[in-house]
């Protein structure tokens, strides 16, 4: 009987292996598709083991059916947090500007949908302005009527959507390192093929999160250029960071960065309330130049904080700078 089942294991292997030299291109396709699949059963337990062991560390309000996580510390007036694309709260936290602002504000960060622990569900386009009506709407929850609202990078997009969609319930506006007019983007680009239908998922599922865990040396010193990067942002959870989800909700935001500039850049006239913009020297990401001064140059009542060798980071690097643009201390920094 053994004898039997082992011509027949060979006798099914022959024939497996004429049928893939009959085929080849079949058999490179199966390969490929394997290999696919085991590289997204790896990212989905890498995924979750990533969430246990960074569990919420904060609460979370249901607005619009969306889950949305957030972090509220400290008394006195609002102050509201939004990180930039790719983040989430424990940027703001290792940078230490929850700790220095909790002193005098009560400060309040979310997890932009889709980033750290809040959904984003796949129904919403989320514009700047559809991710400002829900800040809104969940500070309305929290019993929240005007606020200071701090956005960096791609949450000072969000920022200006909330102001000018709700300019009653802005105390003052601080922009950190924001990119508020088209240029050509190749990085945008190259960021948003996971947004794509189907082949981003299998990109955000498979190959994406493989590629960003190789990269983030590079792209974490170019972040900080021509800064060194600070021990503190050691405690950044990048394996939250390179999760599938969030990989696909940061290539949805960078698909919408040079559309939402091209609409954006008609209106900043509109904004009444003082806006304080800070951008650190030497950022590798933007151009300070043609972004910040810019739009200090076009908005009357702005007030512009250049902060030496700071990058683009600058809230890392410089969070006692943001905190004088946030204090409204005056003057160039």
């Amino acid at each position: 009987m053994p004898a039997i089942n082992t011509r027949r294991s060979e006798s099914f292997w022959n024939s497996r292996l004429a049928a893939i030299k009959s085929h080849p291109y079949a058999g490179a396709t199966a390969a490929v598709v394997a290999v696919l699949a085991a590289s997204a059963a790896v990212n989905y337990r890498l995924a979750k083991k990533a969430e246990r062991d960074n569990p919420p560390t904060g609460k979370f309000l249901e607005i619009n059916g969306v889950r949305l996580h957030y972090v509220e510390r400290g008394a006195g007036d609002a102050l509201v947090l939004l990180h930039g694309n790719g983040s989430m709260i424990e940027d703001f936290a290792s940078s230490g500007l929850i700790d220095l602002a909790a002193k005098s504000y009560r400060v309040i960060t979310f997890d932009r949908p889709g980033f750290g622990h809040s959904e984003r569900p796949r129904g919403t386009v989320w514009t700047p302005e559809a991710q400002a009506e829900l800040i809104y709407k969940a500070l309305e929850r929290l019993g929240v009527s005007r606020s200071i609202v701090l956005g960096h990078s791609w949450g000072a997009s969000v920022a200006i959507a909330f102001a000018l969609q709700y300019p009653d319930a802005v105390r003052k506006l601080v922009l950190a390192s924001g990119y508020y007019y088209p240029t050509l983007r190749g990085d945008a680009a190259v960021m948003s093929a996971p947004a794509a239908p189907l082949f981003g998922d299998v990109l955000s599922y498979t190959v994406s999160p493989i590629a960003s865990r190789m990269m983030w040396p590079v792209l974490t010193k170019k972040i900080f250029d021509p800064a060194h990067v600070p021990q503190k942002f050691e405690g950044f959870p990048k394996e939250m960071a390179v999760r599938p989800s969030q990989i696909r909700a940061s290539a949805g935001d960078a698909a919408l960065m040079i559309p939402d500039a091209i609409i954006f850049r008609d209106e900043y006239k509109k904004l009444k309330m003082p806006v304080d913009i800070i951008a650190g020297e030497g950022d590798r990401i933007i151009d300070i130049d043609e972004q910040s001064g810019r739009l200090h140059r076009e908005i009357p009542q702005s007030k512009f904080y250049r902060v030496l060798s700071a990058g683009h980071m600058v809230h890392q690097t410089a969070p006692n700078a943001v905190m004088a643009a946030i204090n409204d201390l005056g003057g160039n920094v």
